[in-house]
């Protein structure tokens, strides 16, 4: 029996979610990533969203789409503050105020502000001369207090001064304004006796102010003197028509206009952008509780004729895994020493010019600090969607000054759904380990993803992918 009645506890002691631990002092913070969409200028946005990418919860990199969603995602919460990022440097602050779904995946809504302006800050010098200011004995003048002062005006005025202030001298002249009438001028108070003959300015009575000057006993107002005065109001005229009152209506199914009053319900609506423009521009955004110093990624060159020389070794090998390289000529056939100087003296054939690669972009970051250059180029053909080629190439200089390829994707406007074109973002440090990360926009034709790759030890692998899968997944099955 007794075993029986331990049977039959398990399940409810099962159910039971025991005691919730206390988080720890030393646990990290939470550290979220996004990607600001936006239409229009820079700073003041016509419409905008911001896409979440990540959520660092000190182990592992969580998808922020769906991380905590209750029903919206930790990372669009109204209210939550984003660092916006470009290179590394800070360029603005996101402020999110609601949330909402769009094709499936959500998005946060807010405005771009600029970043506050930081604190002056004094050198060690000008806080050592404010110091001995204070403890100095030399005298120093403040603005007298007057007792008419609004308090806090001046440098010794309120109520600082009178708790603070030393009493005065009894023993120190001082000046008073002479408050001697004329009545009393020739009583022997010193002050000289009023001059008789000296005419004075007196203040009209009230009864000469009084229109009706003949009863005070003045003269008698000019009847054709012009006088200026208010014109009366007008009564308006008589309405005679008939209206029928909203009160008194009798038809119950009489439709009526209200008018709309706002009930303070909700943050207000911000501008949504929907689809992806042609002129949608992108940038990464940090959230973060911590402030952290920035971490610029450009890369600084000793010689920008490196810089040079390896863009062009990169745009070639771009060139070829595109297709547009001219195939390399044939050898030719051997011929007679005549037909040979017949050859070296015709005109030589005029150089021809590489295939242009449309959307080129071209970075260079320096990941970490101390670390080399780390090469990034994306372009496609011209043309049709149909018939476009993409590239995405990854690379770092090696001992000897050439192009090392790390990574290189290539596809066509009939695959992207089985393989996307990468669309490099920028650098973000996702984790905050002082180490960027390079984040890419996978975009297909149906359906579109963003992925993290970490260059590291001459090798680029990808550490993390939204959506919960990848691209092909299905099809590679």
């Amino acid at each position: 029996m007794a075993a029986v009645g331990l049977l039959a506890a398990l399940p409810a002691f099962a159910q039971y979610p025991g005691q919730v631990e206390k988080k720890s002092k030393d646990e990290p913070a939470l550290r979220a990533v996004a990607v600001l969409e936006w239409t229009g200028p820079v700073g003041k946005p016509k419409t905008s969203r911001l896409v979440p990418i990540t959520v660092f919860d000190g182990d592992q990199l969580q998808d922020g789409g769906i991380y905590l969603a209750r029903p919206a995602p930790v990372a669009v919460y109204g209210g939550v503050e984003y660092i916006l990022e470009k290179d590394g440097r800070h360029v603005g602050v996101f402020d999110l105020h609601s949330a909402g779904q769009e094709q499936g995946s959500w998005v946060g809504f807010g405005s771009w502000k600029p970043m506050p302006k930081p604190k002056p800050q004094f050198s060690p010098e000008q806080a050592q001369m404010q110091i001995d200011d204070e403890y100095s004995d030399r005298p120093v003048l403040h603005r007298k207090y007057h007792p008419g002062d609004a308090p806090g005006k001046g440098s010794g005025s309120g109520s600082a001064q009178t708790s603070s202030a030393p009493p005065p001298d009894p023993d120190r002249p001082t000046l008073h304004k002479s408050t001697t009438s004329g009545s009393d001028a020739g009583s022997g108070s010193g002050s000289p006796a009023a001059d008789p003959d000296r005419p004075t300015l007196h203040q009209p009575s009230s009864a000469a102010k009084s229109p009706d000057v003949a009863s005070a006993g003045g003269p008698a107002p000019d009847p054709d003197r012009p006088t200026l005065s208010k014109p009366k109001a007008q009564k308006p005229a008589t309405d005679t028509a008939s209206v029928e009152l909203l009160a008194g209506a009798t038809d119950p199914d009489r439709p009526r206009l209200l008018r709309g009053k706002y009930t303070g319900d909700g943050p207000p609506v911000a501008p949504s952008l929907m689809g992806l423009p042609a002129d949608m521009e992108q940038m990464v955004a940090v959230s973060d509780p911590r402030n952290r110093p920035e971490h610029p990624w450009d890369y600084k060159w000793a010689n920008p004729a490196d810089r040079i020389k390896m863009k062009a070794d990169l745009e070639d090998i771009a060139r070829s895994a595109l297709g547009l390289n001219p195939p390399a000529p044939a050898a030719p056939a051997a011929k007679s020493s005549s037909t040979r100087k017949k050859a070296a003296a015709a005109a030589p054939q005029p150089m021809q010019l590489p295939a242009p690669l449309r959307d080129e972009q071209f970075r260079v970051f320096e990941l970490a600090y101390g670390s080399g250059a780390t090469l990034v180029l994306t372009a496609h053909t011209d043309g049709p969607l149909e018939s476009q080629k993409f590239v995405t190439l990854i690379a770092q200089p090696d001992l000897y000054g050439n192009v090392k390829v790390l990574f290189k994707s290539v596809t066509d406007g009939g695959h992207l759904d089985d393989t996307p074109r990468m669309k490099l973002v920028d650098a973000v440090d996702a984790m905050a380990d002082n180490r960027g990360e390079l984040l890419f926009e996978l975009r297909g034709l149906t359906h579109r993803q963003f992925a993290l790759y970490r260059v590291l030890r001459g090798t680029a692998e990808k550490m993390f992918v939204t959506g919960g899968g990848e691209f092909g997944s299905a099809a590679a099955n």
